[in-house]
């Protein structure tokens, strides 16, 4: 860290004028000024943990050309200046040789931290589906916080909060693969609908395999969950059958419908009909 961080707030920042658009004495919450983009440290809390490359380039060029249309914001304690959100902003100007950028300071405690970090790269849907996860999870665990508050706190829907934090429980190499933008939310979603890790983890392989689109792997996934409820269902009703043809001493089948369904006594003679009626009655 710059040994100006002991001279007090006035070393760190070129002084801004008062005629500037920004500037507002009164406002001590919501003030523009120019720090020294070296005194800036990285928040740690950051959910954004991709920074595209081209990207980034591109907005290098743009503000090189027109400057950083928007303001960083950090907080600001004995001397030193910590981000809270602008990251992609900060690296762009350093990478375009900026000495200085325009910042809010706010004042704000670790939960608002990363609550304003958040909902900023939300609103410019910034975030991938699994920063946007992990983000969930952190104001959970570290604050206390229910899926409800979480919600309201960044206006989304409670069901949407809950459906971007069942992401967490894919595989870890299903996980990276959306991280890195090989597959899609929705085909997330749709490995999501299967139970078992070993068919997540097969489906997954196929999507990436044969390229398959949304459409293709919700059709994958039904047909998978198809042949299991038919295996399953088919053990259960073996186990009935076994019972039954012990019960009426004759070939017994299950025959099951959408709904319901029949069974089937067979009988090869009046004798055995007679036999299955009194067992009934």
């Amino acid at each position: 860290m710059s040994s100006g961080l002991g001279r007090g707030l006035s070393s760190l920042i070129s002084p801004q004028k008062p005629n500037d658009s920004n500037f507002d004495p009164s406002d001590n919450k919501n003030r523009i000024l120019q720090i020294k983009v070296d005194l800036i440290q990285a928040n740690v809390d950051q959910p954004r943990q991709d920074f595209n490359r081209d990207h980034l380039n591109e907005l290098v060029e743009s503000i090189k050309e027109h400057g950083i249309l928007q303001p960083l914001i950090a907080m600001e304690k004995d001397g030193e200046f910590e981000l809270i959100a602008g990251e992609r902003r900060l690296k762009a100007s350093r990478l375009a040789g900026l000495e200085t950028v325009p910042v809010i300071i706010r004042s704000v405690d670790q939960q608002e931290k990363l609550e304003l970090a958040l909902i900023e790269n939300l609103q410019r849907q910034d975030l991938s589906p699994m920063e946007t996860a992990l983000a969930y999870q952190k104001l959970i665990l570290d604050f206390s916080l229910t899926q409800e508050k979480v919600a309201k706190k960044v206006g989304k829907s409670r069901s949407s909060v809950s459906n971007c934090l069942r992401l967490l429980n894919l595989p870890e190499e299903i996980k990276q693969a959306l991280f890195s933008k090989r597959i899609t939310e929705a085909h997330a979603k749709q490995i999501l609908s299967l139970s078992e890790k070993k068919e997540q983890i097969a489906l997954f392989k196929k999507i990436i395999q044969q390229g398959l689109s949304v459409k293709e792997t919700s059709k994958a996934s039904q047909n998978l969950n198809s042949i299991k409820t038919v295996m399953h269902k088919n053990y259960q009703d073996q186990e009935k059958e076994k019972a039954l043809q012990r019960f009426f001493n004759s070939q017994v089948e299950i025959v099951r419908k959408r709904q319901g369904g029949k069974i089937v006594v067979e009988f090869y003679s009046n004798e055995d009909l007679d036999g299955i009626i009194n067992k009934v009655i």
